[in-house]
């Protein structure tokens, strides 16, 4: 099976840590999602799986798009593969944009699943951030959602920002926990060089959160979340049982999927391409950067991305796939990793403990082949 993703790249605000591909220029809306469209259509066979399992919408602020134009989406898509096994439709919101209009508008599409960016329940914090909603809203927009029938919603929370630990934290876990989510995502701020965060950075406005505090806020949601019944299931990713996220799930288990959209990336297997162009240069014509990847590189890829989730290697797989030397070679440099507590092996895997996920990328890269 196969997923679907449209990244809608348009916000009203740009927070100050992002750095996805984002526009507030609003008035290429119309241009941009027709552009889409006949993207989806003329790429529709870069897939060589034709069965859908998931489709999403990411962003940017795909709720600035009317429910109309996201079901338009899903039906154009049906029209193209098969769908009717689809399980997971997701759509990315911001909390202010859900009116109870909105809400009930989702409710009547074929979106059965809501990720939702709160970001944090301290509203001194989301103004640092620059979110354009505050703590109450957020906890208003899950009320309606809840209100007309969604039973699947996640939420976005980042810890690691500087002067928002300890109580701060505390007081987003304990309400993340409290509202109900199905699902948290909980992600460490990183500060890129070319949002307004690394420029403040660069003048000496803010600082960064040194690496033993950065491991302290992790064992804080680690400890929190799992308490209260959520499974630490990949780095940055909580589920009740039987909530993960099936798309996200099919990025880090190597199935195709086709992104469609400016700053959207697709995967069939063997070749990964991205569209990096500006909604003003996407609007003219679509182009892509690729790379196909070597049996090298699938290996390696597929090291980095089970490190990262809780079921971690299966060396069985890899002897079936690159061979029983390639897999005796791995487990032999995974050893002191196990010795120290790194990593552990049960059966046949190997995984990094789920508290000890934040430092999983100093045990990755010394588990790949040929480096």
């Amino acid at each position: 099976m196969a997923a679907l993703y449209f990244h809608i790249p348009f916000c009203k605000r740009v927070c100050g840590y992002c750095d996805f591909m984002r526009s507030v220029k609003l008035k290429y809306i119309p241009q941009v999602l027709e552009q889409m469209h006949r993207e989806l259509e003329r790429e529709s066979g870069f897939l060589t799986d034709r069965t859908i399992r998931t489709i999403y919408f990411g962003g940017g602020t795909p709720s600035l798009l009317s429910a109309a134009e996201i079901e338009q989406f899903i039906a154009h898509a049906r029209q193209l593969f098969d769908c009717s096994a689809v399980e997971e439709i997701t759509v990315e919101v911001n909390p202010d944009d859900i009116t109870e209009q909105y809400a009930a508008e989702l409710a009547a599409t074929s979106v059965n699943r809501i990720s939702m960016g709160v970001q944090s329940f301290d509203d001194d914090c989301l103004r640092f951030m620059g979110r354009r909603h505050s703590a109450a809203g957020a906890i208003t927009a899950m009320e309606r959602l809840r209100k007309v029938g969604f039973k699947s919603i996640s939420i976005d929370i980042i810890f690691g920002v500087a002067g928002f630990g300890g109580r701060s934290l505390e007081q987003t876990l304990q309400q993340a926990i409290e509202s109900g989510a199905e699902h948290i995502s909980a992600y460490h701020l990183t500060i890129e060089p070319q949002t307004r965060f690394g420029r403040m950075l660069s003048r000496g406005d803010i600082s960064q959160v040194n690496e033993k505090l950065s491991e302290e806020e992790f064992l804080s949601v680690h400890q929190a979340l799992t308490a209260a019944g959520y499974e630490h299931y990949e780095v940055s990713n909580f589920a009740r049982p039987g909530c993960r996220s099936r798309h996200n799930s099919s990025y880090w288990t190597g199935t195709e999927y086709l992104g469609v959209g400016p700053g959207a990336h697709s995967y069939n297997g063997e070749v990964r391409r991205w569209c990096e162009q500006s909604v003003e240069q996407y609007v003219d014509g679509v182009e892509y950067g690729s790379e196909s990847l070597t049996d090298l590189d699938a290996l390696n890829e597929y090291i980095m991305v089970s490190l990262r989730r809780i079921e971690g290697i299966e060396l069985e797989y890899i002897a079936q796939r690159w061979g029983e030397q390639v897999a005796n070679r791995v487990m032999g440099r995974a050893k002191r990793f196990i010795e120290c507590g790194w990593l552990v092996e049960s059966g046949g895997q190997i995984a990094v403990p789920a508290e000890r996920f934040l430092v999983s990328d100093n045990v990755i890269s010394d588990l790949f082949e040929g480096c």
